[in-house]
């Protein structure tokens, strides 16, 4: 249960110390990510012009050996889904629902803390100046016998092993698709629940 009198940013914040990160470079990470909430305090809004936090989830599959890949409209670029908080401080969350709109699955079953955390630069566009997404990356167990049905930001949506050419054409992609089959692999199949 959220306690109510955590503030977002806090939140958010809370989500990010408490992730479960893998190796010196996601530490590092880690601290850049601290270091943006606590500077910008209205980094969970778009309108925060150097950067915003984001929220994604590694969709892994009931076989625990593939993870569903989107394809995204203005990156062009095969990639998690997920997306902005807009204002939503609980990251987990916002992954679950970016997962859910845009790939369509209804069962999935979120795993905290985070797993993966990554920091990038988004190309400057008309109205929109080059800015960082500051993502928080979860693990979502996808129920059996789920068709994707990708919505309008995405061109299609696959289901694709690590080693697929589409997921080691991005070190960082690559470092949290096999990451979180690897926390993926640690549940029993049946031993998830929704969120």
């Amino acid at each position: 249960m959220l306690d109510p009198a955590i503030g977002d940013i806090e939140l958010a914040r809370r989500q990010i110390e408490s992730a479960a990160l893998a190796g010196d470079e996601q530490q590092r990470l880690r601290e850049r990510a601290l270091a943006f909430c606590r500077d910008q305090p209205e980094s969970l809004h778009r309108s925060c012009s150097p950067g915003h936090l984001t929220g994604s989830g590694v969709v892994v599959d009931r076989s625990r050996d593939r993870t569903l890949l989107i394809h995204h409209n203005k990156l062009d670029r095969w990639l998690q889904p997920g997306g902005h908080a807009d204002g939503d401080g609980n990251l987990a969350a916002v992954a679950w629902r970016e997962a859910t709109e845009e790939t369509g699955l209804r069962d999935l079953a979120l795993v905290t803390p985070a797993i993966d955390l990554d920091i990038h630069v988004i190309p400057a566009r008309p109205g929109e100046p080059e800015h960082l997404h500051v993502d928080l990356r979860f693990v979502l167990l996808a129920g059996a016998g789920q068709i994707p049905s990708p919505n309008g930001e995405t061109r299609g949506a696959r289901w694709l092993s690590s080693d697929d050419p589409a997921v080691t054409a991005s070190a960082e992609l690559h470092r949290a698709v096999v990451r979180a089959v690897e926390v993926a692999r640690s549940f029993p199949q049946a031993g998830v629940t929704g969120r």
